[in-house]
């Protein structure tokens, strides 16, 4: 019979030293650094103006008296959370993977949200509406390759300018609804959102062929 290797009570464990560091954080520790990654000031602002968005688009898109200052109102709130939650967030520094990814996808609902109503109500031209939200389809669409290609494309002037020039078009179409000489201005706002859009647009292509497409010696 082949004598036996004698073994205690703690030969399966691992030496305590080998395990990484975060994984000896205690687990209560986790969950309130997890908790308040997720459940901050800026990410509820952000999840806020996307529980506006259907409210948005109901009040514009339903008949009674006043919805146009209901919906503009709804519509300004909305957009003055998109400077705040930035702003806190930087300021508290409180910036975090979940902020990040969902601050643009609210943007591009409200707007086109409030966009799409617009075509709805024949207040706005559909091409014109179809041009803005196609560059925000085309530029997530190649900030998401060059981000898997390890390049990260940097947010564009021009972009911001885009985004204030898409909140004074909208609220004065939406005015133009209810008081007829709003609309003459607000159609030329919109008509700058779309000259924004394409240079921006052309902007971030540019950027990305320099940064992915063409081999760097």
């Amino acid at each position: 019979m082949l004598p036996t290797v004698e073994r205690n009570d703690y030969s399966d464990l691992e030496d305590p030293m080998s395990v990484p560091v975060h994984e000896r954080i205690p687990a209560s520790t986790q969950r309130e650094k997890y908790s308040t990654e997720i459940w901050n000031l800026p990410n509820a602002l952000t999840l806020f103006r996307i529980f506006l968005v259907p409210f948005l688009v109901v009040v514009l898109l339903t008949k009674f008296t006043g919805r146009e200052y209901v919906g503009l109102t709804i519509f300004l709130v909305a957009a003055v959370t998109d400077f705040f939650d930035g702003y806190i967030a930087r300021k508290r520094n409180q910036m975090t993977r979940l902020g990040a990814l969902l601050d643009p996808i609210a943007d591009k609902l409200l707007m086109s949200a409030a966009f799409i109503s617009l075509v709805e109500l024949g207040i706005a031209k559909a091409w014109m509406v179809c041009i803005i939200i196609g560059r925000e389809f085309a530029v997530t669409g190649l900030r998401s390759i060059a981000a898997q290609q390890g390049v990260t494309i940097p947010a564009s002037p021009l972009g911001k300018s885009k985004m204030i020039s898409q909140v004074i078009a909208i609220s004065l179409l939406i005015l133009g609804h209810e008081l007829g000489e709003f609309i003459v201005i607000g159609n030329i706002a919109l008509w700058i959102v779309v000259l924004f859009a394409l240079v921006s647009a052309v902007d971030y292509f540019v950027k990305f062929a320099r940064a992915v497409l063409i081999p760097h010696r």
